[in-house]
């Protein structure tokens, strides 16, 4: 297992490049439906993966998560991913990812570790709506190998939400109105609740929103108010005030759309916001050379806000 993450702290340049390096793994078989689908994490967002230690129950959690277990002293929630995702499998897991994003650590356990793929974000697509249907939303983006198995794409986001059980409603009491109202924000983000969240701190400001999923819808709306801009005489920062954007995505990541964007000198006095769970100082710096102006980490309400306050006036 050492072996195969050991080069991790090595992956960082490949994001500007809006390439990823992908985890895989699977849950074990499907007894409903005989099959062994494939997962996929991002590899920056993995911390270790090891055999499943001792694991403590706990009283009063979610059915799918196992309980605690104490890494180097420090207790980390587990979640078993073939219950919460409510996967009859033939086997109980065996391996434990140790994953680290947003400021908190977990577990989760898998049947399997395969191998890391290394892939362009363009290979990544939006999963089809059958697919999201069928996985509650679950799966983020998906991708064909070539001997023909499709790699799901989890929204790890989505999971630390589900299994936390805390009501982060009073994060958004307090925020106060921007005080203006002709401030526009384009957000993009692959993850709903990521996305939900940007909603409820913009509604909170009184600043109107324009969701996006990815990269490249969001830079294809940029297209269309730059071109409409145009038409009316006007500049795209009269219609657009801020960009808000996640760092993974699937067909065009973050990096990508900022470069994009701050290249083009149609969109010259937009400011970037990047808004992601990969909030490490590699990632940071990342952010600062492809041009964006502010970096917040994932999910910080009164931290956004503040922010956007101050870019916004």
């Amino acid at each position: 297992m050492s072996e195969l993450l050991r080069r991790i702290d090595a992956r960082t340049k490949l994001a500007g490049a809006n390439k990823l390096e992908i985890l895989l793994f699977t849950l074990g078989t499907d007894t409903s439906t005989q099959r062994k689908e494939t997962f996929g994490i991002n590899v920056f967002k993995v911390r270790e993966v090891m055999r499943i230690p001792a694991i403590t129950r706990a009283p009063d959690m979610p059915a799918a998560v196992e309980g605690m277990v104490s890494l180097r002293g420090v207790l980390v929630p587990v979640v078993d991913l073939a219950k919460y995702i409510g996967t009859p499998t033939d086997a109980p897991p065996s391996i434990m990812i140790v994953t680290e994003y947003n400021g908190h650590t977990q577990g989760f356990l898998v049947g399997e570790v395969d191998t890391i793929l290394r892939l362009d974000w363009a290979e990544m697509k939006v999963p089809p709506s059958m697919l999201t249907a069928r996985m509650g939303g679950l799966v983020t983006a998906v991708t064909e190998l070539k001997d023909g198995r499709l790699v799901m794409m989890l929204d790890v986001e989505k999971i630390l939400a589900d299994t936390s059980q805390t009501d982060d409603s009073h994060l958004f009491e307090t925020l106060e109105p921007l005080g203006r109202s002709d401030c526009t924000v384009l957000y993009a983000d692959d993850s709903s609740v990521a996305r939900k969240q940007v909603e409820r701190t913009l509604e909170a400001l009184q600043v109107r929103g324009i969701a996006t999923i990815n990269g490249r819808q969001a830079w294809e709306e940029m297209q269309k108010i730059a071109a409409q801009a145009e038409i009316a005489g006007k500049k795209a920062r009269d219609y657009v005030q801020l960009v808000l954007t996640d760092v993974e995505m699937p067909e065009m990541d973050g990096y990508v759309l900022t470069k994009n964007i701050k290249t083009d000198i149609r969109f010259a006095g937009i400011p970037v916001l990047m808004h992601s769970s990969l909030s490490s100082d590699a990632n940071r710096q990342l952010g600062i050379s492809v041009g964006v102006d502010e970096y917040v980490p994932k999910f910080e309400p009164h931290r956004l806000a503040e922010v956007l306050n101050r870019l916004l006036k």
